[in-house]
């Protein structure tokens, strides 16, 4: 079905709520998932609420919490999230960076313990609009992995994602590079299955090492895998993530050790620069409006697909998805149906 974002962020707010969050808090976790379904992220939008009750329920997602702050030296700080929502806390964390590192030059942060953090784009876009550079590391602990390292074929990651942003200009949005260490990212095999479509080629092995694109070898046992996207460049990227995320900042890594029923839980590592610590205003904005025009001035190699930089999907995906309403496949619907039943939500109020 297709839903206007309006009614989609009402009815995520309810469930969100539902767990025992505060108005705040339900209110800003709604719409950071519907804001992910607005960019094309429906990997990361609504669909994510599945988990997010099921972690509730389980008590492995704690509502309501503040961060303990571990460490602040006023250039570096070390946050816990106790299992809070990812997408509240972790805001919070890049908005202290940002804070730092204008005063300062450049601010690290590193999150520890966060439930789900979501689009980690979006704290990239928060950064880029105080005119500021952000590099984001993130890990993924939540039980088994899925993602194989190169030449692999089990799982001994997750999607352990990167985001880089680099501030617009008057002339141009920001760069914002935002993208999983795996193939695709694991909430875009689960978008596939539950729509009955199959994944691109390339991007999965089933239990036997075969590649496939079926979906479902990621939802039956024994299971197969994810692979990491450029074979030794994302493994690579992957395990750094896990290391900078996981055991530089002190959050949990995936290991033998990792028990699987903890829940979603992120650690980030966040590097927030001022850019005009470095060089003058005028002439990089200059330099930045140079290098877009440069990149978009080559020929497509197919007319009807013009060149893009990193950034402008998520903004041609948000400009449609306004007009025209998100569309949520039939059983990932159906799956938030039966939440809405068990809480007694109606889509409309």
């Amino acid at each position: 079905m297709i839903i206007d974002h309006g009614r989609l962020r009402a009815f995520a707010n309810r469930i969100v709520a539902a767990g025992g969050s505060s108005p705040d808090e339900a209110a800003f976790v709604a719409d950071h998932l519907v804001e992910a379904n607005l960019r094309g992220h429906d990997s990361h939008g609504v669909g994510m609420l599945v988990a997010y009750v099921r972690d509730f329920e389980a008590g492995t997602l704690k509502v309501n919490q503040k961060p303990e702050i571990v460490s602040d030296t006023g250039t570096i700080s070390v946050w816990d999230a106790r299992a809070g929502y990812g997408q509240v806390i972790a805001h919070q964390a890049v908005e202290w960076a940002i804070k730092a590192a204008k005063q300062h030059g450049v601010a690290v942060n590193g999150l520890r313990n966060a439930h789900h953090i979501g689009r980690v784009g979006t704290y990239g876009e928060v950064a880029a609009r105080e005119g500021m550079v952000a590099l984001h590391f993130v890990n993924v602990a939540s039980g088994a992995p899925g993602v194989a390292p190169f030449r692999g074929r089990e799982g001994r990651f997750l999607t352990n994602p990167v985001c880089i942003a680099i501030p617009g200009t008057s002339s141009n949005e920001p760069i914002l590079l935002d993208f999983a260490t795996s193939r695709v990212a694991l909430g875009k095999v689960r978008v596939a299955h539950n729509a009955g479509k199959p994944m691109l080629d390339g991007a999965l092995l089933d239990h036997a090492g075969q590649p496939t694109t079926d979906p479902s070898v990621m939802y039956t046992e024994p299971r197969g895998v994810v692979l990491p996207f450029g074979e030794h460049k994302g493994s690579g990227l992957a395990l750094v993530c896990e290391l900078l995320a996981g055991a530089i900042v002190g959050s949990p890594s995936v290991t033998t050790n990792t028990p699987p029923e903890r829940g979603i839980i992120n650690g980030m590592l966040s590097i927030v620069i001022d850019p005009a610590r470095l060089s003058a205003r005028d002439s990089m904005m200059n330099e930045i409006d140079a290098m877009i025009a440069w990149v978009k001035s080559a020929k497509p190699a197919d007319p009807e697909l013009p060149v893009l930089v990193a950034g402008e999907p998520e903004r041609i995906a948000r400009a449609e998805r306004l007009a025209n309403g998100i569309y949520i496949d039939n059983e990932t619907w159906s799956q938030l149906s039966a939440i809405a039943e068990r809480y007694q939500i109606a889509l409309d109020r």
